[in-house]
């Protein structure tokens, strides 16, 4: 268990430190563009889950560890520790950057650019279909479990391409919780834990319809 837990706060927090610092410089050098940073989160998840996903299963992301809870891959007791220091590491992420360059661009906190109720929607899809990608490509039996880093990279890099301008395409709790909390940009951070983990929920449901024998 303590391997799993190391690997879950190293993991995040690299995904957190990468992604939203990718946000944060972009800010101050104008060099990377949109484009750039969501490319630096589809890739840091795919290094990501090539080195921790034999040794904990590459969550980095409450929202995916509840999927696997509802779908019955981690018990109650192991997805309580592994939120608790998913959260840990995206703050502790942030609070890095925070030092390192100040609170700009309020760290990478992920904002609606238009209504909330967009936003949530938004990252309800997002999240719904990254959740279904990894179940499909990282835990069904005839799936080719060695591409899944590829597959699970290649969508969040995909889904923050096109839905970053418009809801940041968090699809993590962790990822959003963390910025949030150190630059204090709080006002919309319950888009991002509830409709992630309604998203996650409902595609861990579905799964399970989809493949009862």
């Amino acid at each position: 268990m303590k391997k799993k837990l190391i690997s879950e706060f190293l993991g995040t927090y690299f995904l957190v430190f990468a992604g939203t610092g990718a946000v944060v410089i972009d800010s101050i050098t104008k060099s990377l563009t949109h484009v750039g940073v969501a490319l630096t989160f589809g890739l840091v998840v795919t290094a990501l889950i090539f080195t921790f996903g034999h040794l904990s299963g590459a969550h980095f992301n409450p929202a995916v560890t509840i999927g696997f809870l509802i779908h019955g891959d981690i018990n109650k007791k192991e997805a309580l520790y592994y939120i608790i220091i998913q959260i840990m590491a995206g703050i502790t992420a942030s609070a890095t950057l925070l030092c390192l360059f100040g609170n700009v661009a309020t760290l990478g906190a992920t904002l609606p650019s238009g209504s909330w109720s967009q936003s949530f929607l938004l990252e309800f899809i997002l999240t719904f279909f990254l959740m279904m990608v990894i179940f499909g490509s990282a835990v069904h039996g005839k799936a080719v479990k060695s591409f899944a880093a590829i597959a699970i990279g290649a969508t969040v890099g995909l889904e923050a391409m096109f839905a970053g301008p418009i809801c940041g395409a968090s699809m993590n709790p962790a990822r959003s919780i963390g910025p949030a909390l150190v630059s204090g940009t709080t006002q919309h951070l319950w888009v991002y834990i509830v409709a992630t983990i309604l998203g996650a929920g409902c595609a861990a449901i579905i799964y399970k319809i989809l493949h009862e024998k």
